[in-house]
């Protein structure tokens, strides 16, 4: 959601997600038509991913959802 990321990026900001789990979600996502994958030509070619139209407006409902599940995590650490 931070614009878009080559593969080792996201695998850099998510490390305790290995790279065919990654891999397999990217995959996942694109099938759902909410992730673009383009293939930077060059060397070492890179492959990017960023979010199309449809997970753009997933954005929001993400955000909160993150918000909620941080704020309940929260109120059990202090019980």
């Amino acid at each position: 959601m931070h614009g878009p990321r080559s593969f080792g990026e996201l695998r850099l900001a998510l490390p305790t997600l290995s790279a065919k789990v990654l891999s397999e979600r990217l995959a996942g996502l694109e099938r759902q038509t909410l992730v673009e994958r383009h293939r930077r030509r060059g060397f070492p070619a890179r492959t990017v991913y960023r979010l199309t139209g449809a997970g753009e407006r997933l954005r929001p409902l993400l955000v909160e959802l993150y918000r909620t599940g941080d704020a309940l995590l929260r109120d059990r650490a202090r019980r």
